[in-house]
This record gives structure tokens, sequence and C-alpha cells, in this order.
């Protein structure tokens, strides 16, 4: 079953050539299961002197002597781990580019990556935040980088987020939540080993894999939509829907969903997401929900918008057993409603891909209350 029936075809004028956008990808990628073992001959080339560290930040779920005995630390490299529990907040950019600025004398070789689409996001933000002026809230938004980031790669443990390819990094401000959308966000190196995935929690895998699902359905439904982003988003859900609805051996498993992971992420490059990631970002502002199960408690509510897309959904939460949770929502005040629909509202370029340029005759903050209710 594919999502295609609700496609609106994205026409651009040829008169108006200015329009197109050249977007950078990730320039060097490798795939495969092990292949983490290939990082330090990754790594040497990009080595600036012996002053100049590499700086790894982790996952705290890897901070065992196995996992450590695998990273190639030489001279003064350091493997900062970090909490996942909760999402990446701009302050936290800040002191990890304070600390990092205080303790060596030069600026380190790299900034390395290793865990879900937090630390993913952390890297970006902390490499580009060490090369350039201020804080992380001034470059939240579309294009406010001036300098490049310092070389910076990429490793996911888990498949779905897409930030391993995308061109932002999503912080919690302290007046928003809102991506630092650049040309130099981009990792410089992604790693693809599945092999990470093998101990992920079910949950979590299901709910990191759904946000790589809403992503092809908004990006399919938008009105942003090309041909550029629809092979990406094509082929995206034609491995979710393997992955999820069909019964495959387990590595062929991990192989799709981080191979739908990046095709998802490409497929946003030249178009954008929709109502339940705008939804999200409110929610997880608010509540602190994580963007995966944030997205999937908005989504099961959005069958006026992606019917298709609700149908599919819940026929893989039935296959998985996935019982989300209920009355989020439940307790919160006017304000509490006012400030979510504040958050979700200001991310415009996300609305009208999904709703298109009147979007806000559409959707009224009645409306989003209304929905923000139901969860």
């Amino acid at each position: 079953m594919k999502i295609e029936s609700n496609l609106k075809k994205h026409k651009i004028n040829p008169a108006n050539k200015t329009t197109y956008r050249n977007f950078p990808m990730v320039p060097k990628v490798i795939f495969g299961a092990g292949s983490f073992s290939q990082l330090s001959d990754i790594l040497l080339p990009m080595r600036k002197s012996s002053e100049a560290p590499f700086i790894f930040l982790v996952d705290d779920f890897f901070e065992n002597e196995q996992f450590l005995a695998q990273v190639p630390l030489m001279f003064n490299d350091e493997v900062i781990f970090i909490s996942a529990e909760e999402e990446p907040k701009t302050a936290q950019v800040d002191a990890l580019v304070a600390q990092i600025r205080e303790k060596y004398s030069e600026l380190p070789s790299g900034i390395i990556g290793i865990g879900g689409g937090t630390l993913l996001d952390l890297a970006k933000a902390v490499s580009i935040l060490l090369n350039n002026k201020g804080l992380a809230k001034d470059y939240q938004g579309w294009d406010l980088v001036n300098k490049p980031a310092l070389y910076h790669v990429g490793i996911p443990t888990i498949s779905g987020t897409g930030a391993e390819v995308s061109r932002t990094t999503v912080l919690l401000g302290p007046e928003k939540k809102l991506g630092i959308n650049s040309d130099f966000t981009p990792f410089d190196q992604v790693l693809l080993d599945p092999d990470f995935s093998k101990t992920v929690p079910k949950d979590q895998w299901f709910y990191t894999g759904m946000d790589c699902f809403i992503h092809c359905v908004e990006s399919l439904t938008g009105t942003y939509l090309n041909a550029f982003s629809q092979s990406y988003g094509e082929k995206a859900m034609e491995l979710c829907q393997d992955v999820f609805l069909g019964d495959i051996p387990a590595e062929d498993s991990r192989d799709k969903l981080m191979m739908a992971s990046w095709h998802g992420g490409m497929s946003i490059a030249y178009s954008q997401v929709g109502v339940a990631h705008a939804m999200s970002y409110g929610l997880s502002y608010v509540l602190g929900v994580k963007h995966g199960i944030g997205n999937c408690l908005v989504f099961q509510h959005l069958e006026e918008f992606y019917p298709e897309g609700v149908v599919l959904f819940n026929k893989m939460m039935d296959k998985h057993n996935i019982q989300l949770p209920k009355g989020v929502c439940a307790d919160l005040t006017q304000n509490d409603f006012d400030v979510m629909i504040n958050v979700s509202m200001s991310l415009e370029p996300l609305w009208e891909n999904a709703l298109g340029k009147d979007w806000k005759t559409i959707m009224t903050p009645e409306r989003l209350q209304s929905l923000y209710e139901k969860i």
C-alpha cells in the first residue's frame, strides 16, 4: 500500500529560477555491520595536531569498558557521556562548548556524535558553536550560521530520526523548540553500523522508527512535494512497511530501518514535515515528551489530514502490541495550551507544507487546542 492518492503535485514556475535551493549533502558515508571498527582509519587523516583532540559525545547507555575499548582514542582525545533522557537544549550546547574551550588550548580536530537523535543533534550543534560566536539560541532558525562548523561525524545507534543526514539540529531553547537549520549543519562523515541497534528496547525501536514513517507521510502528502523528495520518501516508506508490517529476519530489519531513516531524512531536504511534527514540538516544549513518542501521540489523531497514513500506523501499532499513554494533556492549564500552540504555530514552513499558503485559515488556535486535548 502506498501513500499516493493524496499527493499534491508540486510545480515550480520555470521563469522563477532563483527559487531553487542548493542544499548540501553528507559527503562521506560508510555502511555495514561492524563498520565501527574502521573509525580509526576515518579519523586519522582528519587530526590537526596532537593538541587538537577529537571529542566523542556518546549516549551514556554505552558507558562501559567494552565500548570504550572500541573507541580509537589518541593523545588528549575525550569521551563525554551524555544522558539522552531529555531532548537536547541550547543551554546544554553552550555548556559543552564552554567546557571544551576552557579545557583545550586548540580547537578540537572534530566532534563525533554516537547515539540517537539527541546525541547526533548535540554533536552538530557543538561543532557549529565552537566555530561561531554567540549562544546556541542565536542560531535557532533558518540560515543564521555564518562560518563552517568544525569537522563532525555522526554515528547513529538507533534508526528513524534522520538526524544523521539532515541539515538541522533540533534544540529546546528558552523560548522555543527549533532547529539550527543551515548548510553547515550536516555531518562531514556518517558511519552506519546496524549492529548498534541490536540492544534497542522494543518500544523505543518502534517510536523512533515511526519518526521515519511519519517523515515519509508528511513529505509525500505535502504541498512542497517534488520528484527529489518523492523518490526518497517512497523508498523510505517501502522500507518502513517491510520492517513494521513484514516478517523479515532481525538482521535484515536492522539494515532496512537504518536505510529507511537515511532516505526519510533525505526526503525532507527539498521538502518539509507537517502537522505531526509541528504539534510534537509544542508537546515536547511544554511537557518534555521525547520526539519519537510525541509524534506517535499526535499522529494517532490526525486521520483528517493523513487518512491512509493513520490506517497504516494503526496496523503497525497492532502488529507490535504498542500501547500509547493516555491523558498526557489532561492536567494542562490554559496557559500551558497557549504556550504549546504558540510554539507549534511558529513553525510556519511545516504548516505551509501540510496545509498550503492559507494554513492559518485552516488551523486556528482553537482547532489546534482541540487536537491537543485528545492526547
